[in-house]
């Protein structure tokens, strides 16, 4: 079997059903450089795709080295297309005469499009440039998957859990691939950066509803720990008309997949407004701690709201971050790691005090 194909997840496919209910669809793309300690966090989204509506359009972000930030908007939704049963998507202008929306050919697309990007599980090309400020951004790098969202010999998880199947959870959220290894360059600003099998990431969410407030760790590039990736959150959703606080940590280390769920277990943490984020997650088998901290100011990104795109989220992807995992019993964890690596992020509110819940 195609190791790409075995390790799809669920949801990886385009979720607009042709309505005309408020929706939007979001997906990230990241890449890390250990070499020289930078991100390129690749942001993407798509609102009311059926168009004519207030908030219709399309945006492409990118969190780069030392948590610079670019944004892009594509107005028309036409010129947006994706995938309905696998990861891919694009948005763009065309530089020459207008083609169909759809998955081109690299050398076309750099040819065709004048600005806008495409990816898919194992590709990810674009290229923006805003007039205003000069800002300019060019890319191509292929994606070898590793990890998707689970155990890496059986089928792939949701990461909400069976139920996600059911338009029950909004937004829904999909880890699409814990670890890869990316292979390309990145021109940002004038400078180019060249790469080769460095870790890569990505994941989306969907839906009509929006997340009251959010939070977020995430890291594939730890120190003496190259077969090692984390991806922990929490929020407060919508389920079924109504509101829960729900959280979760996945860990994939050597091979195997380490799930702390609220249906396998217990999550607890302790997120200040900015600064430090602090979980503890059981099941029956297993405890991890993990404590993310940066004394950086972060960087406002646009997230979408019911009021269309707004800047509700502040990020950085050079936090400092301990991680603990251990048997159940044990007195010492077999796996202790750390990084300067790690995307930090929180979302909504705004917070008024530490956010502590279970």
């Amino acid at each position: 079997m195609d190791s790409t194909a075995s390790l799809q997840t669920p949801h990886s496919g385009y979720h607009w059903d042709g309505s005309r209910r408020r929706f939007f669809e979001g997906w990230y793309y990241r890449i890390t450089l250990p070499d020289v300690g930078q991100t390129f966090a690749f942001m993407y989204s798509i609102e009311d795709p059926a168009g004519g509506g207030s908030h219709s359009g399309g945006s492409a972000q990118i969190l780069g080295p030392d948590d610079d930030y670019l944004c892009r908007t594509f107005a028309d939704v036409s010129q947006f297309w994706g995938w309905s049963q696998a990861l891919g998507l694009g948005h763009w202008r065309y530089a020459t005469a207008s083609l169909p929306a759809r998955f081109l050919p690299p050398d076309e697309f750099e040819q065709a499009v004048q600005e806008g990007y495409q990816g898919s599980a194992t590709w990810h090309q674009g290229k923006l440039l805003d007039p205003g400020t000069g800002q300019k951004a060019h890319w191509q790098y292929q994606i070898e998957p590793v990890y998707g969202w689970g155990n890496p010999v059986g089928p792939q998880q949701s990461t909400a859990g069976w139920l996600s199947q059911f338009q029950i959870f909004e937004p829904g959220w999909q880890i699409l691939m814990a670890h890869g290894l990316a292979s390309g360059w990145v021109e940002w600003q004038g400078q180019r950066y060249e790469f080769s099998q460095v870790p890569a990431y990505g994941e989306k969410n969907w839906g009509g509803a929006f997340p009251e407030k959010w939070f977020w760790l995430n890291c594939n590039a730890f120190d003496q720990q190259s077969d090692l990736a984390l991806t922990a959150g929490g929020g407060r959703r919508q389920v079924l008309g109504w509101r829960e606080s729900v959280a979760m940590v996945g860990i994939h280390y050597r091979g195997q997949f380490y799930e702390f769920v609220p249906w396998n277990g217990r999550v607890n943490w302790q997120v200040e407004p900015w600064g430090c984020w602090q979980m503890q997650a059981e099941t029956a088998d297993y405890q991890v701690e993990l404590v993310g901290t940066t004394d950086l100011s972060g960087t406002l990104l646009r997230a979408p709201t019911y009021e269309g795109m707004a800047f509700c989220c502040r990020d950085t992807m050079r936090g400092k971050l301990t991680l603990k995992l251990k048997k159940k019993g044990d007195r010492a964890p077999f796996l202790q790691a750390t990084s300067t690596l790690c995307g930090l992020e929180v979302g909504g509110g705004p917070w008024p005090s530490i956010w502590v819940s279970s």
